[in-house]
C-alpha cells in the first residue's frame, strides 16, 4: 500500500510541473500521418483532335508518415518554424481512348523535405491556431506518374516531370497540454507539385498539378 501511494504521489507531481510548463520558448519532436491528394483543373490529354490519354484526379487520399522537429518563440503570439519529412501523394485513374486501361488505378508518392513557418496565436491556455507558408522539396518518388506517361506515348517521349520545390500554405489547429502538443492541419500549394516537360508543348501546357493533404500530428516539447 506505502508502495501504490508513493508511485500515485510521484505520478501527481509530474502532472503538476508538465501542466504548468508554459516557457517562451519551446524545441521538441512531431510525428503523425498525412491524408493527401494530388489534383488540378484539366487532364493529360495527348491528342489535339480527340481524347487519347486521361489523367483524371481521383478523391482517394493517400496515407503518408510525417515527422521531424519545431521550435516555438512565444506565448500569446508565436512563430513556429519546422522542418520534417514528409510522405505524400495521390492516386489517378489511367484512361486511353477514354477507356480505362490495365494499368488502372496509379499510386503516386513523394518523399518530401517540408519547412512550413507557422504564425500562431492563444485563444486560451491550450488552445490555438496558426497560419502559415510552407516550401518543400521533393526527394524522392516512386515514379509511377512518369512511366504511365511513358506506356502510353512510348520511349520516344522525351518527358522530363519537373518541380521539385513547391511553394503552399498550411493552416489549423493546436491543443497543448505541458509539453505534449496536437496539431491538425490542411496544406494546399500555390504551385504545381509535377508539371511536365514533353515535346508537344500543348500537352506540356496542360499538366500541372497541385497537392492537398490534411495532417495530424503529436508533439513532445523536450524542452
Amino acid at each position: 500500500m506505502k508502495n501504490i501511494m508513493i508511485a500515485l504521489c510521484a505520478m501527481l507531481i509530474s502532472y503538476t510541473a508538465s501542466a504548468q510548463y508554459d516557457p517562451a520558448f519551446r524545441f521538441g519532436i512531431k510525428a503523425g500521418a498525412n491524408l493527401s491528394n494530388i489534383n488540378g483543373s484539366n487532364d493529360l490529354s495527348l491528342s489535339q483532335t480527340s481524347t487519347a490519354f486521361n489523367f483524371k484526379d481521383n478523391d482517394n487520399r493517400s496515407l503518408g508518415f510525417v515527422g521531424g522537429v519545431y521550435f516555438r518563440y512565444g506565448k500569446k503570439f508565436y512563430i513556429q518554424p519546422e522542418f520534417l519529412l514528409s510522405q505524400k501523394g495521390g492516386q489517378f485513374n489511367v484512361f486511353e481512348n477514354g477507356v480505362q486501361n490495365s494499368d488502372g488505378k496509379v499510386d503516386v508518392r513523394f518523399s518530401n523535405f517540408d519547412v512550413p513557418v507557422m504564425f500562431g496565436v492563444r485563444l486560451v491556455r491550450f488552445l490555438r491556431i496558426n497560419v502559415g507558408p510552407v516550401a518543400s522539396l521533393r526527394l524522392s518518388s516512386n515514379g509511377k506518374i512518369g512511366d504511365s506517361f511513358n506506356d502510353i506515348t512510348g520511349d520516344n517521349a522525351n518527358a522530363e516531370f519537373r518541380n521539385r520545390v513547391a511553394y503552399g500554405y498550411q493552416a489549423g489547429v493546436g491543443v497543448d497540454f505541458g509539453r505534449l502538443s496536437v496539431d491538425v492541419r490542411y496544406e494546399g500549394n500555390f504551385t504545381d507539385v509535377a508539371k511536365i516537360n514533353f515535346d508537344n508543348a500543348t500537352t506540356a501546357s496542360q499538366f500541372g498539378k497541385k497537392s492537398n493533404l490534411f495532417q495530424a500530428t503529436l508533439g513532445y516539447a523536450i524542452f
